[in-house]
């Protein structure tokens, strides 16, 4: 696990000073700072996905602390979140001992992980990708996660914990993701269930495929720095969408060509910040 810790430090360290706009080729301009006490970014999806087995999301944080101290939820902070617990977090303390891991729960959390390593760097960026298909036949392919362009196998005991004894990573074939399901809601930044559990740090490049996506639809590796890549040419889905976070009077502006469009709470034009993975301000 530390050769997998360090080398993901290090990449998020790089990618924060590689600076230059020479550097990039494709340029995210602005991201969402949230409070961690009101800020959240919220649909009811009122049309069918294209698929409910199928997922591809891909954001990139920055967290404005650590443990109890970074701003939020004392318990865990939700970054997406759908009905029925279906959710991608940062944990703040909750489960006692995960603090500052990423994990994940679907299925009224039935299947759920802890990646091990702390992701403890509040002045770098990291990219999470989360790919879910439950439609295939061999369980280990089910939920795949990469975080700054590294697969992390989840059925590796030395880098994923379960949340509690017994707890299977990978969900029953067929089960439906609940994030964009036709009638239910979406949260960015809170936990559906509650409504609590806000994420307290910035947002950037958030996007959510309707389907199917490679994790190389997303970035890809220069100088050893995992970039992002320009996600224009991705087919988004019925349900899919991508936030830029570029228009501060409507962070929560669907750019994917769908309108998409969620709703802000606790979010104003001052939460728009230049910060960015690929322009520090």
């Amino acid at each position: 696990m530390g050769v997998f810790q360090n080398n993901l430090l290090a990449a998020s360290a790089a990618a924060a000073s590689a600076g230059g706009a020479g550097f990039y080729s494709y340029q995210i301009e602005q991201s969402c700072y949230f409070d961690g006490t009101s800020s959240k970014l919220t649909k009811t999806f009122s049309s069918a996905a294209s698929t409910n087995d199928k997922v591809a999301i891909s954001f990139w944080m920055k967290r404005n602390g650590t443990g109890n101290s970074a701003i939020g939820s004392t318990t865990n902070t939700k970054i997406i979140s759908g009905d029925d617990f279906n959710q991608l977090e940062i944990n703040t303390g909750n489960p006692s001992g995960f603090s500052d891991q990423f994990g994940y729960f679907i299925n009224g959390a039935s299947n759920a992980a802890w990646y091990k390593a702390k992701l403890r760097d509040v002045s770098g960026w990291y990219n999470i990708i989360w790919i879910y298909d439950s439609t295939l036949s061999t369980a280990n392919d089910r939920v795949k996660v990469y975080i700054n362009g590294i697969n992390l196998p989840i059925n590796d005991s030395d880098l994923w914990n379960y949340t509690n004894s017994g707890v299977n990573p990978y969900p029953p074939q067929n089960t439906d993701i609940t994030i964009k399901k036709n009638g239910l809601d979406t949260l960015i930044g809170a936990y559906e269930y509650d409504g609590a559990g806000y994420w307290g740090g910035t947002l950037a490049e958030f996007i959510v495929i309707d389907g199917t996506a490679a994790y190389t639809d997303f970035g890809e590796f220069k100088n050893g720095v995992w970039i992002p890549k320009d996600p224009s040419g991705l087919t988004f889905g019925n349900n899919g969408f991508h936030l830029k976070f570029e228009n501060a009077s409507d962070l929560g502006n669907d750019s994917s060509g769908n309108n998409n469009d969620f709703t802000a709470a606790g979010l104003t034009a001052d939460h728009q910040v230049l910060d960015s993975p690929t322009f520090g301000s």
